[in-house]
This record gives structure tokens, sequence and C-alpha cells, in this order.
């Protein structure tokens, strides 16, 4: 669909719009609320020096920090999401500049916090917890943060790396204009004989185009480009892995990892598990590839060739009132009073659903701690599109048990937990869909769909943890991450994974230089124990009912009021064992066995 034949945002009905009002009936608010919370970060400032002289100073600090915190997320939710809805309309561009501000003079004026708690004794701290019932509220965070107290430095030190943050940063940044300004993929004649621009927006859409020649200009087109800047794209990325080991270095950490991983204080071995776990099952994902090489009667397979889908999907739209039904049936094992708050938020103005000009493309939830749990999409009326929905309520859901029941401080989810609630309800979506399809060809596609779904999300972000491991390794040993050396050993990880089916590619050994990711370090392998372990619940739910059910419901309800594997114990799923990637894997092979007997 073109620019011009879309709706403007005034011709949307309003019954397809999020009701964001509700959060500023008047806006004049907003305007008083980003000024109240830029001028009691100021008076927070008369805190310093005094901040654990006595429990109840401490509690103040703490109830005053959260409340300026919860009042500018609210405001900088409304602005963000009020430009999301037209990206053109100057006004709430400027409001959202102007909570970047905000945001900017609160942390300044707040970051004096975290480093006089921690000259306090931890004896001083936890007496003032005995000595206050009000600061019990407030005990995760503060036994959390003199966990990490070995790995907090001076002031003075402190200081230094907070004025030095900007110069660190430079590689994220300096990776972010080469790759979302600077570089350009040519075009690409499509299907119907239209040149189209190649972006990173619709590269997986050609990736997944039936025309093998389309696919090859699109892959051939992108990895040119990265091919093209390779030695600067390698520079960059070797002095931000760099940045990680000496920071780890300098916090007294043993390796960047162990860093990355302290701040949800995750177990080292979650990480080794997921790797070792998943490299014992790749011979299921080689019979995969197999698969695909027969199915698509190729002489060689591909790199590709890896995304399109097996089996063409049935035509057919999807109406959003359909998909809305659709989510209800699927998602009917989570029980009544979750299904009554999904129909509640569908129908109460949680989601902005179809696309006009100057929309933000893609979808979301998002939210303050005080508003709605919004959902934003942009709905077309494919079966994609009501996974998106799925989704991103699980997310919506999410947020909404946790902020009914914890406070503000707890109120959030950490990206470990955060990707379980919303593949739980994939998956629920997924396995009702297949007990109750009778058409041979589409039940063909929905398990196809379900594979790739393990393979893009459990085994690729799996490689992906992998390649940062050892790029890291090889700097804290010493070595210098070379363009070729990167190529090679990412090479190598490709074939490994997906086996002797693949030909070898001349392109492929450049992909880890276009994965915005691996600026933030072991980041990615969450994507995959997120993945495991809500399959693990969702099979649980299924199996068990009730019982599984409530206890998923509570962790939900949990928010960030304890560490994510801790988390996640109360959903039944023990994350630092291999148990939960186990599972999945063996999920994942019962669908390719199933798959390869349907074709």
């Amino acid at each position: 669909m073109s620019d011009k034949t879309l709706k403007q945002r005034d011709q949307i009905a309003k019954e397809y719009k999020w009701n964001i009002e509700a959060m500023y009936p008047d806006e004049s608010q907003w305007e008083k609320d980003i000024e109240e919370c830029v001028k009691a970060a100021e008076a927070f400032t008369g805190f310093a020096g005094r901040l654990t002289e006595s429990a109840d100073t401490l509690y103040e600090a703490l109830a005053e920090k959260d409340r300026i915190w919860e009042k500018l997320e609210h405001a900088f939710v409304y602005a963000a999401m009020k430009k999301d809805e037209d990206n053109r309309v100057t006004k709430y561009q400027s409001m959202d500049d102007k909570c970047g501000s905000a945001i900017a003079k609160v942390a300044a004026a707040t970051s004096f916090f975290a480093p006089e708690l921690l000259t306090a004794s931890e004896e001083t701290i936890l007496g003032y917890i005995e000595a206050k019932p009000e600061l019990k509220q407030y005990e995760f965070v503060l036994r959390d943060a003199l966990r990490e107290k070995q790995h907090v430095l001076s002031a003075a030190e402190e200081n230094i790396l907070a004025q030095l943050s900007e110069v660190t940063g430079a590689t994220n940044d300096i990776f972010k204009m080469l790759n979302n300004a600077d570089l350009t993929f040519g075009t690409v004649v499509d299907e119907d004989g239209d040149t189209v621009n190649l972006t990173h927006g619709n590269y997986i859409s050609f990736m997944e185009c039936h025309d093998r020649e389309v696919r090859k200009a699109a892959f051939s087109n992108m990895y040119e480009a990265y091919k093209k800047l390779i030695n600067t794209i390698a520079t960059t990325y070797n002095y931000n892995t760099k940045n990680d080991v000496v920071s780890a270095r300098v916090r007294k950490y043993d390796s960047a990892r162990q860093a990355a991983l302290s701040g949800g204080n995750i177990p080292e071995e979650v990480y080794d598990n997921l790797i070792s776990v998943v490299n014992e099952y790749l011979p299921v994902l080689h019979k995969y590839t197999a698969l695909r090489k027969r199915v698509l009667g190729v002489d060689e397979l591909k790199m590709y060739d890896i995304y399109v889908p097996l089996v063409q999907l049935p035509k057919k739209d999807i109406p959003y009132e359909e998909a809305l039904k659709m989510m209800q049936e699927g998602l009917a094992p989570l029980g009544e009073e979750y299904l009554a708050q999904v129909d509640r938020g569908t129908k109460e103005g949680w989601i902005d659903v179809y696309e006009n000009q100057g929309k933000t493309s893609g979808a979301y939830s998002f939210g303050s701690y005080s508003s709605m749990p919004y959902i934003l999409l942009n709905y077309t009326d494919t079966l994609k599109d009501v996974f998106t929905i799925v989704h991103e309520m699980g997310h919506s859901m999410h947020s909404y048990y946790t902020r009914k029941t914890q406070p503000y401080t707890y109120g959030d989810h950490s990206i470990f937990t955060a990707e379980v609630a919303s593949t739980v309800n994939e998956s629920l979506l997924m396995q009702h869909l297949l007990a109750t399809e009778t058409d041979p060809e589409m039940r063909k596609y929905l398990i196809n769909y379900y594979i790739e779904e393990f393979r893009t999300t459990l085994f690729r972000q799996t490689m992906f943890a992998e390649f940062e491991m050892l790029t890291h390794r090889e700097i804290e040993n010493g070595g210098v991450l070379t363009a070729e050396w990167m190529c090679d050993i990412y090479n190598d990880l490709n074939k490994k994974y997906f086996g002797p089916a693949l030909a070898d590619d001349e392109y492929i050994r450049y992909e880890w230089a276009r994965i915005p990711h691996f600026y933030r370090a072991f980041y990615v392998y969450q994507y995959a124990t997120g993945y495991s372990a809500a399959n693990a619940i969702s099979k649980k739910i299924l199996e068990e009912g009730a019982p599984a059910r409530d206890n998923y419901i509570e962790f939900l309800r949990s928010g960030s009021s304890d560490y994510p594997v801790e988390l996640l114990k109360i959903a039944g799923v023990d994350m630092s064992s291999p148990e939960p990637i186990r599972m999945a894997m063996e999920t994942f092979r019962n669908l390719v066995d199933e798959l390869e007997k349907l074709l």
C-alpha cells in the first residue's frame, strides 16, 4: 500500500484508536508535570550528604525518587505515543524532545543516590529496614544494591565514568549512523516486476518471497553493502567489545559476560546451558535444513533459501474482529478472568489498530505505571498480524497484572521475563490452531511457521550468543577483532548450525556486521531463554490446567520484585537448569518430524 492511499489520522474510526487522551484530558497538565519533575529533582539534591543519616531520611528519599520518576515516565509515555500516532506533527516532536531534556536533568540530579547509598554499611541499611516498616517495600532494591557494592567505585571514580559515558557509547552511535543513515542497498525487482528500494524494513519480506531470483538479488544487495564497509564496521565493533572488557575489569568483574549478567543476578550457567543444549540438538536443525533443500527442489541450498515458507499460505483475509475472536479462543486456557480483561482492553481503548499516514511502523506494547497498557498495531488482515496482536497482548496483560499488584518500584519487567509473557500467548494460539485446523495445507503452513519461530528465535539468537562469547573471549585473551577473523568465525558458526545441506556462501560471513544487538553485549541470549521458558510454561498450562495457570498468573503479578530466574520459578520453570531448553528442543524435534511426514 503506498503512502498516498493511507488514511489520515482523523479518518480512522474512533473505535480503532487507543484512548490515549485518558492520560492527559488537559494537555496543560502535561506541561505542569514536566516542570514539577525538574523542580522536584533540583530539590532532591538536598538529600545529598545526608541520604543514610536515618531510616526516615532514606525512606523519604526513596519515596520521593519514585514519585519524580513515575510522573516523568507518565509524561514521557504520553508524548512518545502521541508522536507515534503521526510522526509529522511538530507539536509532539517538540514535546518528545522536551521529555528527553527533562529526563537528562532528572537523571543528573539524582545520580548521587547509588554511590552515596553504598557508602553506608550493609549493617546500617538492613538495620534501617528492620526499624522502619515502610522501608520493607524497598528491601529487595536495597539488598540488590548492596549485592553489587563491590563493583561500585568511589564517588570521584563514578563521576569520571559518568562524564566519559558519552565517549564510551560512541561505537554504538557510529554503527547506528552507518547502519541507518549511510548504508543503502540499491533496488530489487519484485515478483510483480516493480522496482523497489531495498531497506532493513522490507528485507525479510524479500527473503520470504517464493521467486528465488528476487531472494537472491535482495540477499546479494544487502551483504554487498556491508562487505564494502566491513573494515570500518569491524573496527567499530572491536572497540565496542574492548569497551565492554575494560569496563568489566575496572568494576572488578571476572569477565565482560559476568558483568553483563550481574545486573539481573543471572547465573552464568544459564548462558552456558543454552549454548550447550542447543548445540546438542543441531542435528535436528540439520534435518530440517535437508528437508528444506528437498522440498524446494534446489541443487544447492543457499542462505537466501532459508526464510521462504515451504508451504504457501492459503489466501485468506482475517478481519480485525475475527482476529479478536481467534485471540479469545487461543487464550482460553488462561482462564475467564484473563479473557475478561483482554476483552475489556480491546473495547476500552488499549489498542491503536490500523496504519495511517505518519504513524510509526511495527507493533509494541507500552504505557506508564498509571496508564492503560497500550498496544500499537498496523493491522493488515494477515495471520501474522493475528500472532502480533496476541504477542503484544501478552506484554500488556503482564503490565496489567504487575501494575495492579506491585508498587511503582517493581512495576516493570526485565527482558529476561518480558518476552515470556508474549511468547506464552503465541504458543497457546499456535497450539489451538493446530488442534482445530482441518485444511491439510493450512496445517502444513502452521507447522512450518512454528518451526521458523524456533529457528529464528532459539537457534539464531543462540548462534549470536555464541559469537558474542567468542569475540569477547578473544579480546580478554589479548587478541584483536579483525574483519577477517570475525568473518571466518561467523562463517564457521553458520556452517555448524545449518549443517551439510547448506552450500557455501560468499556473503553470509558478513552477517555479523548488520546485527545492532551486538552493540549491547550479551543481550540476545534472553530471547532464546525467554522462548524456552514460554514453551515450558504453555506446555504446563495445557497439560496441568488450573494449578499451572494460577502459578503463571502469579508470575505475571510479580513484576520485577525478585531476580528473573527466581520469578520464573513461580511459574514452575527453573532456567538455571538445562531442562527448559531441552523441552523446547524436543518440541522442535517433534515439529520437524511431523512436517517431514506431511511433505
